[in-house]
């Protein structure tokens, strides 16, 4: 089946697939993204189907589809407390770059270099490796991208379920006890979920062939990493820039857990090799 997929033009196959379900998005009476946000994810669906292929676009939908249900995890608790996402966890433009810029500029950077229109420096040789460069490159870009989404579900899934199940929530840099929905603050419940939401993508990551089984071990620490330092940055920083919104902290965030990947992948190549 996939080969026959993958022996279509992916422009075809993408632009058809992506028409027919925003068609279908459009007109569910439950709306996951607004009519912006909508198109948004068609443009962005496309450009990781002719990029990454059936297997990259795996990995994008899986987050939409559990970070969209768990957003909406005690839904009406959230909204009676006033910590519940805006439009009842509709999608705008900026949550979908927000959560996918990072990812996006990964898979970009996978369609240039298999496109030959790029060909990597020696700097970007893994160490003591026989691979060549644009592999070595390719594959971390493809862990980057796995890493991005690992990073943002395990984010969203720890916030939504702490807001809506965690029993004590703490501020991440002074341990003090403060409201469920605090910027900044953590929960046992909420930092289980989002390590378990983490696992599970990196999986399907796995499982379509982006990554290797070491992969998946990156993606999760990267993501624990990530998640961490995005819980201290709305503790310390996001009140006090105002441009320091929800959805720039979340590409800072899927910034970091993509980098953090890449950088615990590349490190442990240098000391095996």
């Amino acid at each position: 089946m996939s080969s026959l997929i993958d022996s279509v033009n992916p422009w075809l196959v993408a632009v058809g697939l992506n028409t027919i379900l925003l068609g279908l998005a459009w007109i569910v009476p439950k709306k996951l993204l607004t009519p912006a946000g909508l198109f948004h994810a068609w443009f962005l669906s496309i450009l990781i189907w002719v990029t990454l292929g059936w297997q990259g676009y795996a990995v994008v939908m899986f987050y939409f589809l559990v970070g969209s249900g768990v957003t909406r995890i005690g839904m009406a608790q959230k909204e009676a407390e006033g910590i519940a996402e805006k439009r009842s966890g509709a999608r705008g433009p900026e949550n979908v770059w927000g959560s996918a810029l990072t990812g996006a500029l990964c898979a970009l950077g996978v369609g240039i270099i298999n496109s030959g229109f790029f060909v990597p420096s020696s700097q970007f040789l893994v160490p003591n490796t026989s691979a060549t460069l644009s592999t070595s490159l390719q594959s971390l870009l493809l862990l980057g991208y796995v890493a991005s989404f690992s990073t943002k579900l395990a984010d969203t899934t720890a916030s939504e379920v702490g807001k809506a199940y965690g029993k004590s929530t703490f501020l991440i840099t002074t341990l003090q006890p403060v409201p469920r929905g605090t910027e900044g603050a953590i929960s046992l419940e909420g930092t289980l979920a989002g390590i378990v939401a983490s696992v599970a993508i990196a999986f399907v990551g796995w499982a379509v062939g982006l990554i290797d089984l070491l992969g998946v071990a990156w993606c999760v620490l990267a993501a624990f990493i990530a998640t961490n330092l995005e819980s201290v940055i709305g503790a310390t920083l996001q009140s006090k820039y105002t441009w320091l919104t929800n959805e720039v902290v979340n590409i800072f965030n899927t910034l970091i857990g993509a980098i953090a990947a890449v950088l615990l992948a590349w490190t442990w190549i240098s000391i095996i090799k």
